[in-house]
């Protein structure tokens, strides 16, 4: 005992000693080279520039209360989200069951056993009961412990590479949760574009009926031909029929937005309200400031620190692994003393083993290792020229449309003002009521087109929300405490 007293301490410091050697290569970020700004920035300022406050949602800036309702519901029901949340549970677990190979290996094992066999001349054991048979009792308990001290590295790398994976994880759930809420935002505004159409439609209808109703005077008066009335009554049905169609389109961006927050179709109904026309921009930022807010660009970057990881365990192969064991064991015929010194046995050890010839593997392992770690740089960069890309697109859009929007409303303008002109022409008896149909028409157009517009911008202004991060930022992602936590 006093031998197994000294050369524990000194195994176990050597051990130590050994492990704070770390193979493979120390993990450093990759440069992604994003410009200085953003392309479609120069020489345009945004109409209506906003940004939510410190601490509220993103589409506050919005300020729809519809809206926030609706989306208050995606981050507690959508199962998209549920799902990811439950991935990143799982690989906050996996960093525990990692860490747990840093220490060692406790068991313990007991018996009793109680045993009968034929008795003999030669037997003294005092254990006989009766004539012929020999009872005996028999106790033993042996506690051991069994550690691998990580020598090169291979837990701490693994570690290393779990926690990327978790954090990495942790983003993807963030990505998620701002898909889902961006998907949410593009259908609720469709629906409110699908609203305001409807709308545009039932004036126009109404608009029509009054324009039948005097091609119908005009031609019991004698001043008009039947075809007016007949062009005025097909004018009509036609707008209403497009008032009829917009149902499916609108009933579709609801059942859309209950599945997004988790509920059945038929367990969600959205009353029609007005939609403004304001369409807030928010500013994206620096290029360089965007691949801190991107949850995707965070989790391409995690999953690129876990693969530099695994490269340090592939290598930690190379070298052999050092076991210690220990163990002190008792046994006894008698339960009371098993524990006595005079009953105890022990042993202390360690072994060195390591392959001395596999075929490659090894350095195929590595190899595959460094590949791995190739191919997650590349993905980084090209998720990080995608997530540039994104936000020069929406910003493109954005300021096109603008522009577009403005010119568009001069044309309404104009349509609508040639509408009314023309229909009093034709109760003049100057035109023929084609003139009135073609006017009628075009203004219905521009109108439509006008709302387009509208529907576009909002959509395109959503997207550069999605695109910037959606207000999230990369220091919102886990430590190693916080996965302890």
């Amino acid at each position: 005992m006093r031998g197994a007293r000294r050369i524990a301490p000194a195994v176990a410091a050597a051990g130590l000693a050994l492990a704070a050697c770390t193979v493979g290569p120390d993990y450093e970020r990759p440069d992604a080279a994003p410009p200085p700004a953003f392309k479609e920035l120069d020489g345009w300022k945004p109409a209506e520039p906003r940004e939510a406050a410190s601490g509220s949602a993103w589409w506050a800036i919005y300020n729809d209360p519809a809206l926030d309702s609706l989306m208050r519901q995606v981050e507690i029901s959508n199962q998209t989200l549920k799902a990811s949340e439950a991935a990143f549970r799982q690989a906050v677990a996996i960093v525990a069951e990692a860490r747990s190979g840093f220490y060692p290996t406790v068991s313990a094992a007991g018996s009793a056993t109680r045993s009968s066999q034929p008795f003999s001349s030669s037997s003294t054991n005092r254990s006989s009961r009766g004539s012929g048979r020999i009872v005996q009792n028999s106790f033993d308990a042996s506690p051991s412990v069994s550690w691998i001290p990580d020598l090169w590295g291979r837990i701490r790398r693994t570690v290393e590479s779990d926690v990327a994976n978790a954090q990495a994880s942790a983003a993807d759930l963030a990505a998620a949760r701002l898909s889902a809420q961006a998907t949410l935002a593009l259908d609720y505004f469709q629906l409110r574009i699908d609203d305001e159409q409807k709308r545009v439609l039932d004036q126009t209808i109404a608009a029509y009926e009054q324009s039948l109703q005097i091609a119908r005077n005009q031609y019991a008066a004698g001043v008009a031909a039947q075809t007016d009335v007949i062009n005025a009554e097909t004018q009509l049905e036609n707008a209403r029929a497009q008032a009829i169609n917009l149902g499916v389109d609108r009933a579709a961006q609801e059942h859309a937005i209950a599945v997004l927050m988790g509920k059945a179709p038929a367990a969600l109904s959205i009353a029609p309200t007005p939609l403004g026309s304001a369409v807030p921009v928010v500013p994206p930022g620096l290029p360089s400031a965007l691949l801190e807010r991107r949850p995707d660009v965070a989790a391409s970057e995690r999953a690129m620190a876990a693969a530099n990881a695994q490269i340090g365990v592939a290598v930690s192969a190379y070298f052999p692994d050092l076991t210690l064991t220990g163990s002190v064991g008792f046994a006894s015929s008698e339960l009371g003393n098993l524990f006595s010194l005079s009953n105890s046995a022990w042993s202390i050890g360690a072994q060195l083993a390591g392959t001395v010839f596999e075929g490659g593997l090894r350095s195929a392992q590595v190899a595959a290792a460094r590949a791995a770690y190739d191919e997650s740089v590349a993905n980084y960069r090209q998720t990080t020229l995608a997530a540039l890309q994104q936000v020069e697109d929406a910003l493109a859009s954005l300021r096109v449309l603008e522009q577009q929007a403005a010119v568009q409303a001069r044309a309404l303008a104009f349509a609508r003002e040639a509408v009314q002109l023309t229909l009093n022409q034709y109760q003049a008896g100057t035109v023929a009521y084609t003139n009135v149909v073609v006017a009628q028409a075009t203004a219905l157009g521009d109108e439509q087109t006008a709302l387009t517009i509208l529907g576009s911008r909002l959509a395109a202004s959503v997207t550069l929300v999605e695109a910037a991060g959606g207000g999230w930022d990369r220091s919102q992602l886990p430590t190693l405490a916080d996965a302890d936590r």
